[in-house]
């Protein structure tokens, strides 16, 4: 059965998930322990959604989000339990502070978690037991409780704002009134070195920079390897929508300006997200129409992060358990 047709062949009594994020995958958790059948569909080769990671040189790097906090108490059971087996692991709460003058010195806040396979290997994890069909390249869903022209019991769109409209077409329009269609975007610089040459440090905010965020992946990982991550201000991401590639210059620029050296990597890689934080900020942690269709991500919180999308999954698949016993 090739990807298409694995992402037709929909029971009609189940709830389509469409998007094999941590939302998602949170969402249809829920669900199923209800006892629904629940079939989550990706476009992407692999799960995790912004929670993605490259492999290179043998060793996961974080492209997408760079870390996950901890606030909830139901999230922090989650995350106690990825602990204990070894999935997670409290990484730091602090980082330096710099910027056009050079370093502010270090900021506290939060403990930042990290996982030694990546992110990506936190959402796999909650997927296990779940239908999860990724390589599905869906054309459109509605009008009504269709995806794709298949008849499903509820609609789940765990995604950002841009891409659910994209696939909501021109159905529904109460509910694309509610969404944002320009999202911000990140392009995220991985590079690689012969060795350590800069100052010991797990993280770095950044003011007035092309660079807001540069994170020691060796740290963050525990492996020490000589890898730095930069993400980029969503203004000078977006000069390079077309071409990140062409970032990298100005990023290694001001890599070597914020660490006081410049050495010459061994490797390189640039990735876009075009849709990677919301604009705006919302009060409520999902939408659910009357007609099934509920959307959820890290978009439907006050502020976007990895817990907040867990738990407008979570909410948003509370919320459909309620509906569907009507």
């Amino acid at each position: 059965m090739d990807a298409t047709d694995r992402c037709r062949d929909l029971p009609a009594e189940a709830v389509a998930v469409v998007g094999a994020g941590i939302s998602g995958v949170s969402c249809a958790r829920v669900l199923t322990a209800a006892g629904l059948p629940v079939v989550v569909l990706d476009r992407g080769r692999r799960m995790g959604g912004r929670m993605a990671c490259w492999t290179a040189d043998g060793r996961p790097v974080d492209i997408g989000a760079a870390y996950l906090t901890v606030r909830d108490p139901d999230f922090a059971e989650v995350a106690e339990g990825w602990a204990r087996r070894g999935l997670a692991h409290p990484w730091t709460d602090t980082f330096e502070v710099a910027d056009r003058t050079g370093l502010l010195g270090p900021t506290t806040g939060p403990v930042r978690w990290a996982a030694e396979r990546g992110l990506r290997s936190l959402v796999e994890d909650l997927a296990q037991g779940l239908d999860v069909r990724t390589g599905c390249e869906l054309e459109q869903v509605g009008p009504g409780l269709l995806v794709d022209g298949c008849p499903v019991r509820a609609v789940v769109l765990a995604m950002p704002d841009p891409q659910a409209l994209d696939l909501l077409g021109t159905g529904l329009p109460e509910v694309s009134a509610q969404l944002e269609p320009r999202w911000r975007p990140v392009v995220t610089v991985v590079a690689s070195f012969p060795r350590r040459t800069w100052a010991p440090m797990d993280g770095m905010f950044v003011h007035d920079s092309p660079v807001t965020l540069l994170v020691d992946d060796g740290r963050r990982r525990g492996d020490g390897a000589p890898v730095l991550v930069a993400h980029l201000d969503h203004e000078v991401s977006a000069r390079f929508a077309d071409t990140p590639d062409d970032a990298v210059p100005l990023v290694l620029d001001e890599v070597a300006r914020l660490l006081g050296v410049a050495p010459e990597p061994d490797w390189v890689r640039a990735r876009r997200w075009g849709s990677a934080t919301p604009v705006g900020a919302r009060e409520t942690t999902h939408l659910l129409h009357e007609s099934g269709l509920g959307l959820c991500g890290d978009g439907w919180s006050a502020r976007p992060r990895v817990e907040a999308a867990w738990l407008s999954g979570r909410d948003l698949g509370r919320a459909l358990v309620t509906w569907l016993a009507r």
